[in-house]
């Protein structure tokens, strides 16, 4: 057999003229194929569109909840929430589906995800506030109708598995969304008066941790912790990792190119962090942003394994490589005092300071 290459001019060969033909006929095929209501044609990346903006909140405007991640397992729940938002001078009109049960989540699929199309479309709705986080959101990704929420922009607010429709719909719409608390959280006065300055008053915030000593000698909680000093300037996109972490691969995670990452967690042994930042720097998510912070790991602890890494040895060896400017200890996770954090807005970040400053209004 003689097994010396021979070179092959295509343009006369029938073999490849038939493949050339063939794969001109799939991909005229394929273009006329209208795709599906999560991947729309029209729906570049986020990096190739202006960044849309909601209204801001005002006294009497309305706020619909909606449940599209975790049952509420307290009847009373919404009741408290619209008690809350009373208190704020808001209206408050609940999502058909709110209440549904699926087992751990709040109504099917479709269900949940008709409750985010309905009140992005109705006009009557100011603002959009889910109800609580959990599991979920990301089952109804190709469900949500991203050409109708970019046609209707409004506040979209939660955190934790809200984490996954905050960046979808910044990806797909451009529509800067807001990382705080959800219905059930602690209405205080400290997350209370960011939601204040960002969503009614449209303010440009410098975002920084408490600084309180009380009875000691120095400042003991709400430390900062600077993994690499320096400024940086991006926009911001980020959550709760173990949503970011189970969203990559999928066409709904926005452009990481020169952002600031702000990242949180809960409930997490140590090396599940370590395993999760892993996966964003193989899916080359690490290797594009400018900048990083990351807030609070609540409840992360070494778990039952001798010789765990800290958290601290985790992040370092993820996020000092990149020798980008970064720092822990944000007021952002799963705690009662948090920042508001738009998702998609530019923004520059201080490391040795400890500071996120909003380079523009998230509202207008």
């Amino acid at each position: 057999m003689n097994l010396t290459p021979r070179r092959c001019d295509s343009l006369g060969d029938p073999v490849a003229q038939n493949r050339r033909s063939f794969l001109r006929s799939a991909l005229l095929a394929a273009a006329a194929v209208p795709l599906a209501p999560g991947l729309m044609a029209s729906q570049a990346p986020a990096g190739s569109r202006g960044t849309l903006k909601a209204r801001r909140l005002s006294q009497g405007q309305t706020v619909g909840l909606i449940s599209p991640a975790g049952a509420t397992w307290q009847s009373d729940e919404i009741k408290i929430i619209r008690e809350a938002l009373a208190a704020l001078g808001l209206e408050s009109k609940v999502g058909r589906h709110a209440l549904d049960r699926y087992g751990y989540l709040a109504g099917t699929d479709a269900d949940r995800a008709a409750d985010v199309n309905a009140m992005f479309a109705d006009d009557s709705v100011d603002a959009v506030l889910c109800v609580r986080g959990g599991w979920g959101c990301n089952r109804i990704l190709p469900l949500v109708d991203f050409r109708a929420i970019a046609a209707h922009p409004k506040i979209l607010l939660g955190y934790s598995d809200i984490t996954s429709l905050l960046n979808a719909v910044q990806a797909r719409t451009g529509l800067v969304t807001f990382h705080g608390p959800v219905g059930t959280s602690v209405w205080n006065a400290y997350s209370v008066d960011w939601l204040r300055r960002v969503l009614f008053k449209g303010e440009a915030v410098i975002m920084e941790n408490p600084h309180v000593i009380g009875d000691s000698l120095v400042q003991i909680n709400d430390r900062v912790r600077t993994i690499r000093p320096g400024t940086a300037r991006g926009r911001l996109l980020g959550g709760n990792l173990t949503v970011l972490a189970a969203m990559a691969g999928s066409p709904y995670l926005p452009d990481f190119n020169g952002a600031i990452l702000f990242l949180e967690d809960t409930n997490e042994h140590i090396y599940r962090i370590d395993r999760m930042l892993t996966q964003l720097k193989l899916a080359g998510i690490l290797d594009r942003i400018a900048g990083f912070v990351f807030g609070n790991c609540t409840k992360c602890d070494p778990g039952d394994g001798h010789g765990s890494l800290s958290l601290e040895q985790v992040l370092d060896d993820h996020i000092l490589p990149l020798k980008i400017p970064a720092w822990a200890g944000a007021m952002i996770g799963h705690i009662e005092n948090k920042f508001m954090v738009p998702v998609g807005i530019p923004a520059e970040i201080d490391a040795a300071l400890g500071t996120i400053t909003m380079l523009e209004p998230a509202v207008r």
